[in-house]
């Protein structure tokens, strides 16, 4: 028994060495071999779930630092309410192609249509294929940006920021932005334009824009920055809100 201890003591000490937590559990792992399996199976196996719990680690890390609000998954969206978004597309987006190819997702809609949620729920998606994903409402960003530039930390925060494979920014229209605001939001969606992905939720259509800048020159760049290369989602529907925390 004294020999048996010390060899699970040893194998721990390695399984530490190495990094290789899951091979700790090698006695579940042996209990679920079947008697016919060889040495090869069980080390297979072992490995296996080392990689899925990798996996699994490295997935709820980037779901951490994605800084989502709150979690909603895809599956508890109901993709019957959208009026004028095709079901097969939402899965579509869901499988993160435009992530590969620099596409931004704009979806403009009323109040309680589910804007934040399928954001949200793509986001997570993203985060499940291996992209790392940054989520901010507009005004948080505005307030952030702000902030690092009066302490000197704009340029790491805006290094930050682009390398996010998909940049989630919700809630643009509630709020309008200052001169300095503008700027500085302008130039985090340009330093985009081609390199990256942005999800954007706004209950305003393009036109309306100008409510929300203080500089009106830079809306049609913003727009036009925004745009290429995007999917415009048309969101507009009856609001469930009352059903839900979607927004």
């Amino acid at each position: 028994m004294a020999d048996i201890n010390i060899k699970a003591q040893a194998i721990s000490l390695y399984c530490k060495q190495l990094k290789l937590p899951t091979f700790c559990d090698y006695e579940n792992t042996i209990r679920q071999l079947d008697s016919n399996m060889s040495y090869e199976d069980f080390l297979l196996q072992l490995l296996r779930t080392e990689t899925e719990q990798r996996q699994e680690n490295n997935r709820k890390k980037r779901i951490k630092a994605s800084k989502y609000p709150y979690i909603k998954t895809l599956d508890e969206f109901d993709t019957s309410r959208l009026k004028h978004v095709k079901e097969p597309f939402v899965f579509e987006l869901a499988g993160c192609d435009y992530i590969d190819k620099h596409q931004n997702i704009v979806m403009i809609g009323n109040p309680g249509t589910g804007k934040t949620h399928l954001a949200i729920s793509l986001g997570l998606k993203a985060c499940t294929c291996g992209y790392s994903v940054r989520f901010y409402t507009a005004a948080s960003l505005a307030t952030e940006l702000v902030e690092a530039s009066e302490y000197k930390r704009l340029t790491k925060l805006e290094k930050q920021i682009a390398k996010v494979d998909l940049l989630i920014l919700d809630e643009l229209s509630y709020l309008s932005f200052n001169r300095h605001q503008s700027d500085l939001l302008f130039k985090i969606i340009s330093d985009r334009s081609e390199k990256g992905s942005i999800i954007i939720t706004t209950n305003l259509e393009f036109s309306r824009w100008t409510e929300l800048f203080d500089n009106s020159t830079m809306v049609a760049a913003l727009v036009d920055r925004i745009t290429f290369r995007s999917h415009v989602l048309n969101m507009n529907g009856e609001s469930y809100r009352k059903d839900s925390t979607t927004t």
